[in-house]
């Protein structure tokens, strides 16, 4: 049985991906790291709103931010998020929940 604390975590991180928006900002790392202004074109979507939603993601640890230079370049934290070369999928650990995202 899951402890409170893990089930608190847990729901947390999924609550930081309850959100269509979210997830495609996340589907847009998984080919690499990207600014805000980058995912924003990807996305079709308004540079604030994206940065929003890398706003929830961050403070879920779920993305990374680096500044280089006038840019924050975004990543997909490791902790979370890992690519299995071997089938090209992305796999998602969120504590006892595993999901495996084929690529495209």
């Amino acid at each position: 049985m899951t402890d409170t604390p893990r089930a608190q975590e847990c729901a947390a991180l999924l609550q930081a991906l309850a959100e269509p928006s979210r997830i495609r900002v996340i589907d847009c790392l998984v080919t690499g790291p990207k600014h805000v202004s980058q995912l924003a074109e990807l996305l079709g979507a308004e540079v604030v709103n994206v940065s929003h939603h890398l706003g929830v993601l961050r403070n879920a640890r779920m993305v990374l931010a680096e500044k280089q230079g006038r840019f924050v370049i975004y990543t997909l934290a490791p902790e979370y998020f890992a690519l299995d070369d071997a089938a090209g999928d992305t796999l998602v650990a969120l504590g006892w929940c595993t999901v495996r995202i084929p690529p495209g």
